[in-house]
């Protein structure tokens, strides 16, 4: 006759629960990403000097996105176990939880936005009224001269081609050069809105790129960092 199972004690509820974050994390890349921009949200809060209140509201919008992933992540596992053929309510259930997750992450970018909006505006605004409206030709040869380092890095390393794979990504070097022009011929008022918006942009560019296999993540890092850089030095030297 078997012995009954003994409960968990209070610590071994602990460790089972750091187990189940610890597998999500090593599994699941959404979730690491979160996590990555939840460190980065909450280093940013603490240099712009946030209020008590607006910690709060950043925290629980940081708990209830990764809450949320969990619990997809979760769903997605029992209803993979369940059943092993294609199931119109299994898919039902997983976009419902997919959905919860969506929901979080644009209440918590909405959150975030209404917190830094004005902070985050005002520091960079000494930096950037420093420079005068710019025309549209320095824009162009902003982007021109991304254009030309891409190739030249490209032709060094021998890998890919002009317009496919390789490194430095073309796209994501583009994408994040536009973000930098974006902001600064934006307006005063509007040009934490615009550069947000560009900078969202260009991350789903750069996305695109390695979802597809195009690029790794480290060429398209690499793009990024040549189309931002050598467009911040065009309109510094230039300006």
């Amino acid at each position: 006759m078997s012995s009954p199972r003994r409960a968990p004690s209070l610590i071994d509820s602990f460790n089972y629960a750091f187990e189940g974050i610890i597998h999500v994390l090593r599994t699941q890349r959404n979730l690491r990403i979160h996590f990555l921009v939840a460190a980065v949200v909450i280093v940013v809060a603490v240099l712009v000097n946030v209020t008590k209140l607006e910690l709060i509201v950043l925290l629980l919008s940081i708990a209830f996105v990764l809450i949320a992933e969990m619990i997809n992540t979760a769903v997605e596992a029992a209803i993979d176990i369940a059943t092993t053929s294609f199931d119109p309510m299994a898919k039902l259930a997983k976009d419902i939880a997919a959905g919860a997750v969506l929901i979080a992450s644009v209440n918590a970018v909405a959150v975030g936005y209404l917190v830094f909006s004005n902070k985050v505006a005002n520091r960079s605004a000494d930096l950037l009224d420093r420079l005068r409206q710019e025309p549209a030709e320095l824009t162009l040869a902003a982007l021109l001269i991304t254009l030309i380092v891409v190739l030249a890095v490209k032709a060094y390393t021998g890998r890919g081609t002009p317009l496919r794979g390789g490194l430095p990504s073309g796209h994501a070097a583009l994408a994040f050069a536009g973000w930098v022009a974006a902001t600064y011929a934006a307006g005063d008022t509007h040009r934490f809105l615009v550069s947000t918006i560009a900078l969202i942009m260009a991350f789903l560019v750069a996305q695109t790129r390695v979802e597809s296999g195009i690029h790794s993540a480290l060429e398209v890092t690499f793009g990024a960092l040549i189309g931002a850089l050598a467009t911040l030095v065009v309109f510094q030297v230039f300006a």
